[in-house]
C-alpha cells in the first residue's frame, strides 16, 4: 500500500472526457445478456466494478467480447445458466443487488461474495422484496455477503412499495419481474435514478408509469417480454465528472469543459446543490443519446457560499456528497447537508469519513442527527491531513480534490480503490494541472 499526495494547483485548464457512466454500464451488460442477438455497447466503463459484472454475465452463459476500438459486444442467451462457481463481485454493490434480482425468479442457486468493503455492506434491503417472489436469500449476520440466492421455481408477480428511495432495490425487483407471468409493480414515493426503466423500454420490455400523489410514481412491468439486442452509447458518468467540476470551482484560475456527461434529471442533484452555492456551472450542447440526456459541462473557478442542501436531493446525488463536502469546506459561510443516513452504509461509512477527513485538514465539521454541518473556510482550507480512504474510491478522489486547493498537501493512505470507478482519474487530473503523485 503506497500513499498518494495531492498538492496545491495553480489552475486547471482544458477540455476532458471522464469515465463512462457506471450505472448505465452495469445495466447495459445485464440486459444485453438477456436479449436476443448481440448488443453493441460504446463507451462502456472498463473499471473494476463493471468488469466484474462482465465476468458475472459470462458465468450466466452470455458472451462478452471487446474490439480494438474498445466497443463491447454482448451476445445474450435465451435461458441463463447456473454459475458453476461463486461470483466474486469485487466492490460492485450495484451489480450484486441487480444480479440477485435476476436470479430470484429463475430455478437456480447462485452464490455472491466480494472484497472486504462489499462484504461489509447490507443486503437486507433486497432480501424482503425478492423473497416476495418466492426466492430465498441467505446471508451472514447483519445481512452481509457472502450471500446465497435460491431462485423461485414458480415465481409470483409482486407489488412492492419502496420504503426509501433506492434505484438498486427498484432495479432488483424489476429484473426479477422480467421472468414472471403477469405484472410486477414498484411504487417509489420519492423518485430515484431511472436508468433501468429507460433501458428496459429501449430493449423492448413493456414498462409503463403512473403518477403517485406527492410526486412519486408507480412502475408497471409486464413480465415474460422478449428483449432485443440494441446499440447502447454510455455517457460520461456525472458521479465521476463531479470531481473535476468541484476541483475547477475551488482551484483559482480554472476553466474546464467536461464533454458528453450524462445529465439525467434524476442524477443531477450535484449540479443543483453547487448552483445553490453560487457555482459557475453551465450545460452546453444538450442532446439525447440512447435515451439518456447528455451535455457538455462548462465550469469556472468562483467564490462559493454556504448553503442548506435539502434531503430531497439525496436520491439524485448520493455518491457525490464526499466531494460536495469539499466544496462546502472552501465556501464562505456554513453549509448543512441534510438527511445523509444512507452514507453510513456505502463502500465505507462515508458519513463519519467526511467528518474525520475535514477535521484532519483544519475544517470545522460536525453532525446533528443525520445532517453534516460544515463551517466553510472562505477558500483558505489549511490541509496537511492524512486521509484513511478505507477502500472507498469516492472518498479517495474527494480528498485528492481538496489537496488541489488546500494550503498544505493532503495525503491519501491508499488510492487503489479508485480503479473501481475512475481508473485514469489521477493521470487525467494531472494533465489539466493537478499535482498528484
Amino acid at each position: 500500500m503506497m500513499s498518494t499526495i495531492s498538492e496545491k494547483s495553480q489552475g486547471l485548464q482544458g477540455k476532458i472526457t471522464v469515465a463512462g457512466d457506471k450505472s448505465v454500464s452495469h445495466r447495459a451488460l445485464i440486459l444485453g445478456a438477456l436479449a436476443s442477438g448481440t448488443t453493441e455497447i460504446s463507451g462502456l466503463l472498463t473499471a473494476d466494478d463493471v468488469m466484474n459484472t462482465a465476468k458475472a454475465v459470462q458465468a450466466f452463459g452470455a458472451r462478452v467480447v471487446f474490439d480494438a476500438d474498445g466497443r463491447c459486444f454482448v451476445t445474450g442467451v435465451e435461458t441463463l445458466s447456473e454459475p458453476d462457481a461463486v461470483l466474486d463481485m469485487g466492490n460492485a454493490g450495484t451489480a450484486t443487488r441487480l444480479l440477485a434480482g435476476l436470479v430470484a425468479t429463475r430455478p437456480m442457486t447462485c452464490f455472491f461474495t466480494g472484497d472486504p468493503s462489499l462484504r461489509s455492506r447490507p443486503m437486507k434491503r433486497i432480501a424482503e422484496p425478492l423473497s416476495l417472489f418466492g426466492a430465498t436469500l441467505t446471508t451472514r449476520e447483519g445481512g452481509r455477503l457472502p450471500m446465497c440466492v435460491h431462485g423461485a421455481e414458480n415465481p409470483l408477480p409482486v407489488k412492492y412499495r419502496l420504503p426509501v428511495a433506492s434505484a438498486q432495490v427498484k432495479s432488483a425487483v424489476l429484473l426479477a419481474g422480467l421472468n414472471v407471468e403477469g405484472e410486477t409493480i414498484v411504487e417509489e414515493p420519492v423518485l430515484s435514478r431511472d436508468h433501468t426503466e429507460r433501458m428496459l423500454k429501449a430493449f423492448g420490455a413493456n414498462v409503463r408509469f403512473e403518477a403517485l400523489a406527492g410526486g412519486g410514481r408507480k412502475i408497471i412491468l409486464k413480465g415474460k417480454a422478449k428483449l432485443t439486442a440494441q446499440k447502447v452509447v454510455v455517457p460520461a458518468d456525472i458521479s465521476s465528472a463531479a470531481f473535476p467540476i468541484v476541483a475547477a470551482l475551488i482551484v483559482p484560475n480554472s476553466r474546464l469543459i467536461i464533454e458528453n456527461v450524462g445529465v439525467n434529471p434524476l442524477r443531477t442533484g450535484i449540479l443543483t446543490a453547487l448552483k445553490q452555492m453560487g457555482a459557475d456551472v453551465a450545460l452546453q450542447n444538450e442532446r439525447v443519446v440512447s435515451g439518456e440526456p447528455i451535455a457538455d459541462v462548462a465550469v469556472r473557478s468562483c467564490v462559493l457560499k454556504g448553503a442548506r442542501i435539502d434531503a430531497s436531493l439525496v436520491p439524485s446525488m448520493i455518491d457525490e456528497y464526499p466531494v460536495l463536502a469539499i466544496a462546502c469546506a472552501f465556501a464562505h459561510g456554513q453549509s448543512r447537508l441534510c438527511g445523509l443516513a444512507e452514507l453510513k452504509v456505502k463502500e465505507s461509512d462515508r458519513f463519519q469519513g467526511i467528518l474525520d477527513g475535514l477535521k484532519a485538514n483544519g475544517v470545522n465539521a460536525f453532525a446533528q442527527g443525520d445532517d453534516i454541518i460544515v463551517d466553510g473556510c472562505g477558500g483558505a482550507v489549511a490541509g496537511g491531513g492524512v486521509i484513511e480512504t478505507r477502500l472507498d474510491h469516492r472518498m479517495a478522489m474527494a480528498f485528492a480534490v481538496m489537496g488541489m486547493a488546500a494550503q498544505k498537501a493532503v495525503t491519501l493512505d491508499d488510492t487503489a480503490a479508485i480503479s473501481t470507478s475512475f481508473p485514469d482519474f489521477i493521470g487525467l487530473m494531472n494533465k489539466i494541472g493537478a499535482k498528484i503523485s
